[in-house]
Parts: structure tokens; C-alpha cells; sequence
């Protein structure tokens, strides 16, 4: 576990990270991701990285680097381990260098000064942690009006499609009843057309048959009355 922090020294939230390095806080967040991934410890507060001076130049480092990114990240944790076994080598620990001194005033103050810095430190990451809350909600906020506005809009296009689909089947129909109407009217008109050609046809019929009797019995008349005249003549 790291214990490398110096008395005095600033911690950064990966949003001033991201500043100072002028990326995106996306891209500090996967780089610190490759690094811990390679055995490079960071501070943590929960799951949130803490970055001090070092730690940001080993982000400079490796963003600028050309090497492979996983082998660099190799390097980067094993200086880090290196520089960590040497400062238990050489230094004592925080708590035993206060326990042998808080009865100085002197480093009793130091000793204040440094816990103010990292409350002010801590301060100044849950602001800006408000600040991302508040700016993560403005966000969900945003896109829940727009999803709303967007779903809104398909209901009233999916609607109005709908309705004009119905105005249109209902044209169909009902154009294909008029259709249907006229066809039978036609159809009608057309029977009792035949009908009527048919009746006077059979009336045409009808009188060529009176007519071809009338003259069948007229001329067996007139056979008749030329075999009385020609019987006169025999005699």
C-alpha cells in the first residue's frame, strides 16, 4: 500500500488531471485503469483515484511514450515499487515520526498544517465531486427531456400515420363500393337491355308466324277457287 505522500503535498482530482495534462477525463480514468492493471498503485478514496505530483507525471509520462502502452506501464509500476522500497529503507513512517515529536509545538503545528491541507484537499474533491453530481444530473436531466420530446414526436408521427393509413383504407373502400354500384347498375341496365331484345324478338317471331299463316291460308284459298274455275272449263 502506498504511504509516499509528503507532508504539505496537494492531492488532484482526475478532472484537474485532465486539465493540467489537457485530455479528457475519460482518458485519464482507462490510462489509470492500463497502469493499475501493469501493478501501479494510486491513492483511493472508495473507488475514486487520487493523483498526487507523481502520479501525474507518470501520466505525462505515459501519454507521451511511443512504446507499447501496457509495456510502459510495466516500467512506470516497477519505478513506482522501487521508489517505495527506498523510501522504507531510508524514512520512518508518518505516525512514528509524530509520536516521537508531538510534544514540539513547533511540529505539533507542521503537524496541523498537514492534516488542514489534506482536509482542505478533501474539501476541494467533494466539491468538485458536487460539481459533477450536479452536473451528471443537469445531463440526465437533459436527456430525459430529449428522449421525452423524441418519443413524443414518433407517437405523433407513428399517429398521424396511422390516421392517414385509415383515411386512405376508408377512400379504398369506399370508392371500391361505388365501384361495385355501378357495376351492378351496369349489369342491370345490360339484363333487361337482352330482356327487352329478347321480348321483341319473340314479337318479331310472333307475327312472321301470323303473317307466313295468313298467306298459307290465302293461297290455299286462291287453290281453291282456281280448281272450281278450271272444273267449269272440263265440263
Amino acid at each position: 500500500m502506498r504511504h509516499d505522500i509528503q507532508p504539505n503535498e496537494r492531492a488532484f482530482s482526475s478532472k484537474e488531471v485532465a486539465e493540467e495534462m489537457n485530455i479528457a477525463s475519460a482518458t485519464v480514468r482507462r490510462y489509470g485503469q492500463i497502469l493499475e492493471r501493469n501493478g501501479y498503485e494510486f491513492f483511493k478514496d472508495g473507488e475514486r483515484r487520487i493523483f498526487v505530483r507523481s502520479d501525474i507525471e507518470a501520466l505525462i509520462a505515459f501519454r507521451d511514450t511511443e512504446r507499447p502502452k501496457d509495456e510502459m506501464a510495466e516500467d512506470l509500476a516497477r519505478q513506482q515499487k522501487e521508489r517505495l522500497e527506498e523510501s522504507d529503507t531510508t524514512d520512518m513512517t508518518i505516525p512514528d515520526t509524530y509520536a516521537g515529536s508531538i510534544q514540539d509545538p513547533a511540529q505539533l503545528h507542521d503537524f496541523l498544517k498537514v492534516i488542514a491541507n489534506e482536509l482542505a484537499a478533501s474539501r476541494e474533491m467533494n466539491v468538485q465531486l458536487t460539481q459533477d453530481m450536479e452536473q451528471l444530473k443537469t445531463t440526465v436531466a437533459r436527456l430525459q427531456q430529449d428522449h421525452h420530446v423524441i418519443s413524443s414526436g414518433v407517437g405523433n408521427f407513428s399517429q398521424k400515420t396511422h390516421t392517414k393509413i385509415d383515411k386512405l383504407t376508408e377512400q379504398q373502400k369506399n370508392h371500391y363500393e361505388e365501384l361495385l354500384k355501378e357495376e351492378k347498375r351496369k349489369s342491370e341496365a345490360l339484363h333487361k337491355e337482352l330482356q327487352d331484345m329478347r321480348e321483341e324478338q319473340r314479337k318479331e317471331w310472333r307475327a312472321q308466324n301470323d303473317f307466313n299463316q295468313q298467306l298459307a291460308e290465302a293461297a290455299n284459298k286462291s287453290k281453291g277457287s282456281l280448281g272450281k274455275l278450271f272444273s267449269l272449263f272440263r265440263k
